[in-house]
């Protein structure tokens, strides 16, 4: 969802959005979802901010269930964006 402030500045978005991406409140979840924020947030265009926020206003049992694998993903989710977030913990890990 959208923030509800649409004059937002876009430098104040990607900040909100690594803070709330980082303070989730189930540890996996802020290394998982904060790491992705961290290391790509800058690189994100507005349609994939939209993306990536639609996904931070999930429960965090059921994200981590999704990029973990335990439970599929329903298609009204962005799966590419589950994708792109798995992929960048996986690169992270191997450095």
């Amino acid at each position: 969802m959208r923030h509800p402030d649409t004059d937002e500045i876009p430098a104040r978005r990607r900040k909100r959005l690594v803070f709330r991406a980082c303070h989730r409140g189930i540890r996996e979840m802020d290394i998982l979802l904060g790491g992705y924020a961290k290391r790509r947030i800058a690189g994100l265009g507005e349609a994939e901010l939209d993306r990536f926020e639609a996904l931070l206003d999930e429960p965090d049992q059921l994200l981590l269930a999704w990029l973990t694998g335990q439970m599929p993903a329903p298609d009204r989710l962005d799966l590419a964006m589950l994708d792109a977030i798995r992929r960048d913990a996986m690169l992270a890990q191997d450095k």
